[in-house]
């Protein structure tokens, strides 16, 4: 059941990164989804640079850059997690150390609601409690 829940919850993050990695992708070329509805806001930032970058790169490439490193991250959690469930055997590691899935599950579920939307909110959400599901049954 641990197992179980760490490869399910795994799998959500893994899928959620490679959509939002897809979506950024697309939108590089025909900006529809990770993108302002208004189209002047758009242009704004690709016509505006960072003043930390010194002229480096505009608001725009930071933005696809920013979605592509948070995708990177959620399938490289996710993988972990799916590794770890598939490893996981009787005393293989601390029942503290599933902790780790927990917390860092919340801390994404608590970002999602404050400042993403629907569909990562619900993933992270039903994560979390797999993970913490794995934690319980371990």
């Amino acid at each position: 059941m641990a197992a179980a829940s760490l490869i399910a919850g795994g799998a959500i993050y893994a899928l959620l990164g490679f959509v939002h990695a897809l979506y950024t992708w697309m939108d590089i070329a025909h900006p529809r989804r990770l993108v302002p509805d208004d189209r002047a806001v758009a242009e704004a930032m690709a016509g505006t640079g960072v003043r930390l970058a010194r002229g480096g790169t505009t608001v725009w490439r930071a933005w696809v850059g920013f979605n592509f490193s948070h995708s990177l991250g959620a399938v490289l959690f996710g993988a972990g997690c799916i590794a770890v469930g598939w490893l996981l055997t009787p005393g293989a590691v601390p029942r503290t150390a599933l902790l780790i899935p927990v917390a860092v599950s919340a801390l994404y579920l608590v970002m999602a609601i404050k400042y993403w939307f629907r569909i990562p909110a619900a993933g992270t959400a039903i994560a979390t409690a797999l993970f913490a599901l794995a934690f319980a049954a371990y």
